[in-house]
Order: C-alpha cells, then structure tokens, then sequence
C-alpha cells in the first residue's frame, strides 16, 4: 500500500500544529498521530529541507522561527461539522463574554471557506440546538470565564465576590486561580485563598463579581489535574441499594456522581453498589429523590441520616 499521501497529510498537519503553539514536543507529535519517534524526526527533516525554519532544543521540542507563516489552510466538511457543535456549546456553555469572543473567531474562521462550504455550514447550523437545565452563571458576573483565562495565563490574582452555599454569606476573597473545570452540569475553577490560606474550589454560578488585580502569584502551582486527583484519596463509603427496575435507566446519568460501582439482578430488582463521598448530604439526599421505589441495603448510617432528613421535611409540612 502506498503510504505517501498518507505521510504527506501528516507532515502538514505538523505543520499546522507548530503554527497553533510556541513550543510542541515530538512525543506530544507521535502520540497525536500514533506514529514512532522516528518516524517523527524524519516528517521534521522533510519540513526543514523544504525550507520551513524550525528550530529544535533537546529535551524541550520543536518550534517555528518567529514571523513565520502560512497562508490559511482550507478546511475538511467533517472540520467545518466541528464548528457547529463548538458553536453551539460556546453560545449555552459558557459566560456571554468569552461567548462574544469565541462569536468573533468564528466570524474569522467562516469568512475563508468556499461559497459551497458556507451553504453546507448554514443548512446544517439552524437545526442544532442546545439546551442548559439551569443558569451556569450568576447574571452580576458575566464575564467570569473570560476573566479567569486571563487571570491564569498571565500569573495574575483575581478579587472575588462569592456566595457560599451553607452558610449563604458573601465573602471577598483574593484568588490564585489554578484551573478550570466542567464537571456535574456545572462549571467550577479550583485555586489558592488567601483567606482561606488554602486550595478552594469555587461554582460559578455563585460568583457575584470577579476582577483580575495586578497582584502576581505568590506559589508556583501544580497542574489543575494534580489537583483534582487528590480528591481520589478522599475516605469513601460502601452504599448497597435495592432498586426497582423500572426506574433505573433515569438514574444512569446521576449515578455516576455518586460513586456508582457495579449492579446486578436480585429477585427482580436491582442491587446497586456505590463508594460513596458524601454520605451525610450529597448521596441521601440524591437517594430521597427515588427513595419511594429503594431500599437502603447498607450502611446503617445512611439509613439515619435519610430519616433525619425526613423528619426535618415533616416538620416543615406540619
């Protein structure tokens, strides 16, 4: 098998790649294509005999000279079905300034395709619609996102106005935002308080205000994912459910939240397995939502803190 346009379509798109950062790894190359290293050494000697000026530092990668660049390259219909779906999150999923921002890229991006290819992109754009199941951000802060981009790349502190969710108190907070993440339907950034003297993570949705200050970061941080992996190590705790089968399929999506292990069929129900979190407040709580089609296998303790929680709706009924 002919294996040249296949190593011709590579070794532009590594082109393209070195234009889009300053610096990319050869690794970061061969993973990307499921090629050897080798394989990718040689793509960069070809680049560099056609007299494409890359520069390379051992143990760091390869880089294009400064000033550089191509023309703007065509794109793929399958590409093009890409913006849609990007488009359409940016519109639901995100703050309406990073929104506004993301609108005049794609202005940029649309404006180099064939007369054909915008037909085939405006015929297609109409009919996808995406929908939020509540507000990501709180209407005072509407450029939050945008905001905590900016706060992070470039090192700088951020002054925030945030709304806890137990004690239901604004507090004024300096932040070394570390990063930015989706997770539960809602959006959420983790980083260093200073009142706190302590890694914090913050919803969005509770941000009253935020302002990048001209206060530098006092602590070189991990990466976010270091994190987050922590949280890994948190203690769980083992939840058995009896389930009725027929409302199952509408817990697949939550469960997962939650710990969700492993399921097998018992006497025509389901038993559920969880390494539960939060078993004083997250897990019963979700439980009650069902609770009239479950029983609670184990633990004792989670059978006392749903009837607590119970109690506390009787009397708020009476």
């Amino acid at each position: 098998m002919d294996e040249t346009p296949k190593r011709f379509d590579r070794i532009v798109a590594i082109l393209i790649q070195l234009q889009s950062k300053k610096i990319v790894k050869a690794q970061e190359l061969a993973d990307r294509f499921e090629v050897s290293l080798r394989t990718i050494y040689r793509d960069i000697r070809t680049l560099e005999a056609a007299g494409v000026p890359i520069y390379s530092e051992a143990g760091v990668g390869y880089a294009l000279m400064e000033g550089y660049r191509l023309p703007p390259v065509m794109f793929t219909r399958e590409e093009i079905s890409s913006f849609i779906a990007a488009e359409k999150l940016m519109q639901k999923f995100t703050d309406p300034a990073l929104g506004t921002h993301y609108a005049s890229a794609m202005y940029k991006l649309k404006s180099v395709l064939r007369s054909t290819d915008k037909d085939w992109l405006s015929n297609i754009e109409s009919r996808v619609f995406m929908q939020t199941a509540e507000p990501l951000f709180n209407t005072n802060s509407p450029n939050t996102l945008a905001v905590l981009f900016e706060s992070i790349a470039e090192k700088k502190q951020i002054l925030l106005s945030y709304k806890t969710f137990d004690k239901e108190e604004t507090t004024q907070r300096n932040i070394e935002p570390v990063g930015v993440f989706h997770d539960h339907n809602n959006w959420y950034f983790l980083g260093y308080c200073h009142l706190r003297s302590d890694y914090r993570q913050f919803r969005t949705d509770r941000i009253l205000g935020i302002k990048k200050t001209d206060c530098d970061f006092t602590i070189e941080h991990d990466s976010l994912e270091t994190y987050l992996n922590k949280n890994e190590t948190i203690p769980t705790t083992k939840v058995r459910l009896l389930i009725d089968k027929r409302i199952v399929r509408y817990l697949e999506f939550e469960r997962k939240h939650h710990g969700y292990v492993s399921e097998k069929e018992t006497d025509g129900q389901i038993e559920m397995t969880f390494m539960c979190r939060d078993i004083q407040n997250g897990f019963p709580r979700w439980f009650l939502m069902f609770g009239d089609y479950a029983t609670i296998l184990e633990p004792e303790s989670l059978k006392i803190r749903t009837l607590e929680l119970l109690e506390v709706n009787r009397k708020r009924l009476l």
